[in-house]
C-alpha cells in the first residue's frame, strides 16, 4: 500500500484481524457446543436412503423419552434442507437477540437450525463452494444459541464431502456417527466407505441403520423384501460395528413427513415406530457406556 493513500491497511493487519477473529468464533463454539452433551452425526455413502427421515424421528424418539427441550437438530444439508418440512416447520425463521441466533422449536420442543431458514423463497437455490459452507456450518455451531442439550442430532448430505468432513473437524470430540443404508447391494458398497470415513476422521461409528427394511403388509401381517434382505446386517459383520436396527418401510412414514407430522408420535405402535425406539435405546446405550470411559 502506498503512503498517504488515506485509511490504509496492510495484507498483514488484515490477516491478523481475521485470525482474530477466526479465533473468538471458534472460542464461542468451544462454549456453545461445551453445553452439549451428546453430538451425534446422522450420515450416508448415498441419497435415496432416507436418512434425513431416521435423523427426525430419532430425535422425536430421544424428546419423547423425557427430554422436551434437550434435544436439537442441526440440518447440515446446505443445497437441500429438509428437517424443516418433516417437522411442519416450513416457512420459519431464525430469531436474533442477545446472546446470539435462536434455534427454531419443534414438536417436543425439539430445536432445529436449518439453512432453509435462511432462504428468501422455498425455491431458492444455494450455489456455493466449500469454503462458503464450512463457514455457514461454524457458524451454526458457534452464533446458534443453543443451550444446555442432552443429544444434537447433525443431518449430513449424501457422501463425505465438504459439509460431513467441516462438522467432524469442527466437533473432534463427536460421539459418533450414525450410518444409514437400505438392503441393496449399491447401498452396501458405499456403506463400506461411509465407515471408513469415519474411522479415519477419528469418529466412533455408533452402528449402522438399515432403513426401508421389508414391507410389513397391512392384510396379512407377512413381511416382503421390496429390495434384497440382510444388506445391513452383513456389511454390519463385514466392518465390524454393530446393526442398530432395521426399519420397515411404511407408507404413513412418508405421508406423515410430507404432512409434517411426527411419525414416531402418531404410529407409536407401529413395527417401524418400534424399531425407532430399539436403535434409540441402542443409541443411548453406547453414549453411557463412552461416558463411563
Amino acid at each position: 500500500m502506498s503512503e498517504g493513500s488515506g485509511n490504509t491497511r496492510s495484507i498483514g493487519e488484515d490477516h491478523v484481524d481475521t485470525w482474530s477473529r477466526h479465533q473468538e468464533e471458534m472460542a464461542l463454539l468451544r462454549t456453545r457446543m461445551g453445553k452439549v452433551q451428546h453430538k451425534i452425526a446422522v450420515i450416508s455413502g448415498k441419497g435415496g436412503v432416507g436418512k434425513t427421515l431416521v435423523t427426525v424421528n430419532l430425535a422425536m424418539a430421544l424428546a419423547a423419552r423425557g427430554r422436551s427441550g434437550k434435544v436439537g437438530v442441526l440440518d447440515a444439508d446446505i443445497h437441500g434442507p429438509c428437517v424443516p418440512k418433516m417437522l411442519g416447520l416450513k416457512g420459519s425463521r431464525l430469531e436474533v437477540g442477545p446472546p446470539g441466533v435462536f434455534p427454531v422449536f419443534g414438536p417436543l420442543n425439539i430445536k432445529v437450525v436449518s439453512m432453509d431458514f435462511l432462504l428468501p423463497t422455498e425455491d431458492s437455490p444455494v450455489i456455493w463452494r466449500g469454503p462458503l459452507k464450512m463457514g455457514a456450518i461454524r457458524q451454526f455451531l458457534s452464533e446458534i444459541v443453543w443451550g444446555d442439550l442432552e443429544y444434537l442430532l447433525i443431518d449430513l448430505p449424501p457422501g463425505t464431502g465438504d459439509e460431513a468432513l467441516s462438522v467432524l473437524q469442527l466437533l473432534p470430540e463427536m460421539d459418533g456417527v450414525v450410518i444409514v443404508t437400505i438392503p441393496s447391494e449399491v447401498s452396501e458398497e458405499v456403506v463400506k466407505k461411509a465407515v471408513n470415513f469415519a474411522r479415519k476422521m477419528g469418529a466412533p461409528v455408533i452402528g449402522i441403520i438399515e432403513n426401508m427394511s421389508g414391507l410389513i403388509c397391512p392384510y396379512c401381517g407377512e413381511r416382503i423384501d421390496v429390495f434384497s434382505s440382510g444388506g445391513g446386517e452383513k456389511i454390519a459383520e463385514e466392518m465390524e460395528v454393530p446393526l442398530l436396527g432395521a426399519i420397515p418401510l411404511d407408507p404413513h412414514i412418508s405421508r406423515d413427513s410430507d404432512a409434517g407430522v411426527p411419525f414416531i408420535v402418531e404410529r407409536r405402535d407401529s413395527p417401524a415406530a418400534k424399531a425407532f425406539e430399539t436403535i434409540v435405546e441402542e443409541i443411548e446405550s453406547f453414549v453411557e457406556k463412552r461416558d463411563k470411559r
